[in-house]
């Protein structure tokens, strides 16, 4: 019985200590809390996400306490800094020096601008196991003294910018198993050091410059599962020594310049699941590789290389195979019969496109039909009758010679190229592809060449004679020292920086390599299903948008654009742009597939919400009639993310980019309403920006007002001013399609919608108002500023408009916007001017401009509804600040925003 007693002394015991482990714990040390104020200053924290008065274990998002009080994690992902902390981000992680029980520091996403310091290696807590700083958008090179943190286990700072190349002290890191320094701009070659790290499973390289042959280090590395060095400009041949790395699964060598044929030692990685050799310069043939030894294998991408000879039977063996891609080599002979197999046709692929395959598939075509749901053998030279096909397996069978086939080659070509072969051709190919051009026709048109070139010769000399003359004209006019600007294009490939930190003279162009994952078009054809008609989302302007589902479960958007209709520079502004920012308020991108000429494909993550034009009523639950609406707090949070969207790219970028298609479609929402931004393919650099030099302003002459005529958008931030004006109509009022029409009726409806904002008479506004909406009289004064924000916003001058920067700050602070500053008159006794008040913009800058505005009669639009229904009993449900109920005849408020006179025009 004591023994008994005591068991139960100790099991309460333990649940109390788990209570209060659970209740939150309490911060112990005085060196940590010192610490996380350092980094709270330092990196301009929200007081939301971490509150001064609070205690840090319990209440600061991403720290993490150990039992006994003490910081054990710190994960920045996901939080945001203040407005004036997003002003000057940088790598100040100084306050991480005093949490002295650290093991894992985790930033990924979270901005930390400029170059890793020294003291981060050797001044790191001895128990800091963990550092990912993924997408932390740092610069500079890696430090030499981050080899003294020899208790780091993984190590990933991918996607970044990091220059210059790996140290070698990174081979000190004995505990070291994972190292991912993916998607930087590293140069210089493998440092021998490597070979140090014992302990290293995962090691990934990918999509940097690399140089240098694999003599390697890593060679000899026990205990590595993962490799991946693709993307990169390895030369010489694949060195022998791979085949010592006997716990090797993933080897991906893909997109370099490696020469030679396969070594025979790399039969010997038994426990290999994926081989990615692809878009080299391999040779040689695939027979002498023996791929029965390596019976796990699951995937094999050898294509765009220079592999000869016939597909060897032993590949037939592997029974596991789920992906197999030998595309663009110069593979030959009859397409072997493949042994019937258990294994499950999900997502497989098999691709032997463009190659020198013959003979005829009917034989061995179930059996490719039953194991791969993806089959593409086009443009070879398979011939005879394509069988009927009555399986669920996508089959491409283009560029043949099957006779019962369309979109196959001229009977011409698979003559001489059988008749090279000495292989006897049997039948007509279907005659849907124009034959090669003969003899005769070549020199007919030799005979008119001539003509061509001399029209071509007057054509062009007179253009540029023309040209030349108006340079001459603006080169008089312009100032000196324009040709210290930077030149920017409307049409090219962006060429912009955060603020703070300059445009490296390589930005220029986009790296394609570090912009997201380089999918295959199998991969996206299985992710949407070969591009169902279910799966299409809409058809945009710049290409139809389908939902999928990657390999991982990851949900997607695919965007297929057609690059026959739209001009190829807006998918590259996008990649453009994503390799350059990872702002929290863009639209997350995950890769692109862009090998083939007619079609690119952009991937995004899908956003559960989708857009606000379809989130802003939505379907109820299930026995629910009726649609639901987007309470007054939910939309008041996206005009706000909306509006920290373009003030990023307003005023954090040099040059200012305008995005130029501001409407509800292009206002993506996650799953929790939060704004992400898209629609980024007609962005550009604002014009007339002062890095803009003379030929540049030429080149966008067409873009350079509202009004024009070539059909684009205005390339100035006035323009996405007024269009997020339109935004906030389409919230204010619930009637959608405004934001994405500029017609006639359109226009007349926001001339209606302005005359009822009044800055003196808020119950004018009641007429306009959602009538889903509920809200009582404190969230009416939320909506009265929001539409009085909408009509600044629409000033029919584009210089009257207000800055985007004075648009969020009303914007987070709705009710300054109308109502009295009672701190006016301290703040002008401390020298405040009036020019800083808020309401010479959203008052004084559209007082003067109503008689711009043509009358409208109310009766030929009437209101959306009686001004009783807005009023509710005590039903209505207060959802925004208390204040004074009392609007009418209310003086605006002084402090609102500066005075237009230093807007641009």
């Amino acid at each position: 019985m004591p023994a008994l007693s005591r068991q139960r002394l100790f099991l309460l015991a333990l649940c109390a200590a788990i209570l209060n482990f659970a209740a939150g714990q309490k911060l112990s040390s005085a060196a940590d809390l010192a610490g996380l104020y350092s980094l709270r200053a330092s990196l301009g924290l929200r007081a939301r996400d971490w509150p001064r008065r609070a205690d840090p274990c319990s209440s600061w998002a991403g720290v993490g306490c150990e039992f006994s009080g003490r910081v054990v994690s710190l994960n920045l992902y996901g939080l945001r800094r203040t407005r004036l902390g997003r002003l000057n981000p940088r790598f100040a992680v100084d306050g991480i020096q005093n949490l002295t029980r650290l093991a894992t520091f985790n930033a990924t996403g979270f901005a930390l601008p400029g170059s890793i310091p020294d003291w981060f290696g050797s001044s790191l807590p001895p128990s800091l196991a963990v550092i990912d700083l993924r997408r932390a958008s740092i610069s500079g090179v890696i430090p030499y003294s981050l080899g003294g943190a020899v208790g780091i286990s993984v190590l990933s700072l991918a996607e970044n910018t990091i220059t210059g190349d790996i140290p070698p002290s990174l081979g000190q890191l004995r505990k070291l198993s994972v190292l991912d320094l993916s998607r930087n701009a590293l140069s210089g070659e493998l440092p021998s050091a490597l070979a140090g790290l014992g302990n290293l499973s995962y090691l990934d390289l990918s999509s940097n410059f690399l140089t240098g042959t694999l003599t390697l280090a890593i060679g000899s590395l026990p205990v590595l599962k993962t490799l991946i060095l693709a993307n990169n400009s390895f030369t010489g041949s694949i060195p022998l020594q791979l085949g010592n790395l006997s716990s090797l699964v993933s080897l991906d060598l893909g997109f370099n310049s490696l020469i030679g044929s396969l070594p025979i030692s790399l039969n010997y990685l038994r426990s290999l699941k994926h081989l990615n050799l692809g878009s080299n310069f391999l040779t040689g043939s695939l027979g002498s590789f023996i791929f029965a030894s390596l019976s796990q294998l699951q995937s094999i991408t050898l294509s765009r290389n220079n592999f000869s000879g016939d597909l060897p039977d032993s590949l037939w063996s592997l029974t596991n195979l789920q992906v197999f891609d030998v595309s663009y080599n110069n593979l030959t002979g009859d397409l072997p019969e493949l042994p019937p197999t258990n294994v499950s046709a999900n997502r497989a692929s098999f691709n032997v496109s463009n190659n020198l395959l013959y003979g005829s598939i009917s034989p061995g075509l179930a059996v490719l039909l039953s194991r791969f749901s993806f089959v593409d053998l086009s443009d070879n030279y398979l011939q005879g009758s394509m069988p009927s096909l009555n399986s669920s397996t996508i089959v491409s069978i283009q560029s043949n010679c099957f006779r019962n086939s369309s979109r196959q080659r001229s009977e011409a070509d698979c003559e001489e190229f059988y008749r090279e072969k000495r292989i006897p051709f049997d039948g007509s190919v279907l005659p849907s592809a124009p034959p090669h051009s003969t003899p005769s026709s070549n020199s007919s048109k030799s005979k008119n060449t001539w003509k061509y070139i001399v029209v071509a010769v007057v054509c062009g000399t007179f253009l540029l004679l023309v040209v030349a003359l108006f340079l001459f004209l603006c080169l008089r006019r312009h100032r000196r020292g324009s040709s210290e600007q930077r030149e920017v294009s409307a049409n090219a490939t962006l060429s912009v920086a955060p603020m703070g930190g300059p445009s490296s003279p390589s930005a220029v162009a986009v790296h394609m390599p570090v912009v997201g994952e380089a999918f295959t078009y199998e991969q996206l054809v299985l992710t949407t299903s070969n591009f169902k008609e279910e799966y299409l989302i809409k058809h945009g302007e710049s290409g139809d948008v389908y939902h999928g589902v990657l390999e991982n479960g990851i949900p997607v958007v695919v965007k297929r654009i057609d690059m026959k209709s739209v001009k190829k520079e807006a998918y590259l502004v996008e990649l453009d742009v994503f390799a350059r920012f990872s702002h929290d308020r863009l639209v997350p991108f995950v890769g692109h597939c862009l090998g083939n000429e007619n079609e690119k494909f952009l991937v995004y993550r899908e956003m559960p919400h989708r857009d606000l034009s379809s989130s802003l009523f939505r379907k109820p639950a299930l026995k629910e009639e009726g649609l639901q609406s987007l309470d007054w707090i939910t939309r008041l949070k996206i005009a706000t993310g909306a509006a920290e969207a373009l003030c990023f790219l307003h005023h954090e970028c040099v040059p200012p980019l305008v995005h130029r298609d501001i409407q509800a479609s292009s206002i993506l929402l996650d799953d929790k309403f939060e704004v992400r931004l898209g629609s980024l393919g007609s962005l550009c650099a604002q014009e007339g920006d002062v890095h803009q030099n003379v030929i540049s302003r030429f080149l966008r002459f067409s873009q350079t007002s509202e009004q024009s005529t070539s059909g684009l958008p205005p390339a100035s931030c006035t323009y996405d001013v007024y269009c997020f004006g339109k935004v906030l109509v389409e919230l204010v009022t619930g009637k959608l399609g405004i934001s994405g029409s500029n017609d006639v009726s359109t226009y007349e409806w926001l001339e209606y919608v302005v005359r009822h904002i009044n800055i003196y008479e808020k119950e004018l506004v009641t007429k306009i108002v959602d009538p889903s909406l509920i809200i009582d009289e404190d969230l009416l004064e939320e909506v009265w500023a929001m539409a009085i924000v909408a009509r600044s916003c629409l000033n029919p001058k584009p210089s009257k408009r207000p800055l985007m920067k004075h648009i969020l700050k009303a914007l987070e602070n709705p009710l300054k916007v109308v109502r009295e500053d009672n701190n006016l008159g301290s703040a002008r006794l401390k020298g405040t001017s009036s020019r800083s008040s808020w309401s010479a913009v959203f008052f004084g800058s559209w007082r003067h401009s109503l008689s711009d505005i043509p009358s409208v009669s109310a009766p030929s639009l009437p209101p959306l509804r009686d001004d009783r229904s807005l009023r509710r009993s005590g039903t209505m449900r207060s959802q925004g600040s208390g204040g004074d109920n009392s609007f009418s005849h209310r003086r605006p408020s002084k402090e609102v925003f500066p005075e237009p006179h230093d807007i641009e025009d």
